[in-house]
């Protein structure tokens, strides 16, 4: 007779974690997936208004951005669009908003924003040109209110591209529409000489 080489205590000392593995996962079902609850944009009947979706209390306080101004975050407030950036404007500003204005803007605007970019070259509609007048009168709460919701073809970049980028690149395109009509008189008079000289 051969002798069992897992006698009957080792044997449940083996079995028993199995066991509780096995109860523990038995527990596990799709109660949690299932349950009833709303979904992003589904309607509801509990509300006046119809949509699950319910206005931000007042006084409520983003975790992400603190107890920020809502025009921060629209481009616009009760005025209408905002015509001043809701940042300091600074050279670190810019140079962030012309390397976001790179990545996501300059294949349908160009790099010079006169709206020839690249898939504009390759058949896609011409966006209208920065230096446009409309565009060089818009408020700098337009452009970013435009990169948010989007406007005519272009999709809404608000999930791409962070609020405080998408004020650098408001203030890029405005620097850009600046460039493109800068005059002699523009230029700060202990500059000019260095421009003169270059141009003769």
């Amino acid at each position: 007779m051969t002798k069992n080489r897992f006698p009957l205590k080792r044997r449940l000392k083996l079995a028993l974690p199995l066991m509780v593995v096995f109860l523990l996962l038995s527990g596990c079902g799709r109660n949690m997936f299932d349950q009833p609850k709303y979904t992003a944009s589904s309607g509801s009947s509990l509300f006046e208004d119809g949509s699950s979706a319910r206005p931000i209390l007042e006084g409520t306080v983003s975790r992400e951005f603190g107890n920020l101004n809502p025009a921060f975050l629209s481009g616009q407030d009760e005025t209408g669009f905002l015509t001043e950036l809701p940042l300091p404007l600074s050279e670190d500003l810019l140079l962030r908003g012309q390397q976001r204005y790179n990545i996501y803007c300059a294949v349908c605007h160009n790099y010079s924003g006169d709206g020839r970019g690249i898939i504009v070259q390759k058949g896609f509609p011409q966006p209208t040109s920065f230096q446009d007048q409309r565009l060089r009168d818009a408020p700098v709460g337009y452009f970013y209110n435009a990169i948010t919701n989007g406007f005519g073809r272009m999709n809404s970049y608000a999930y791409r591209i962070p609020p405080e980028d998408r004020w650098a690149i408001a203030g890029y395109i405005r620097a850009l529409q600046v460039s493109q009509n800068a005059t002699l008189d523009d230029v700060p008079e202990d500059v000019r000489p260095q421009l003169t000289g270059a141009s003769q």
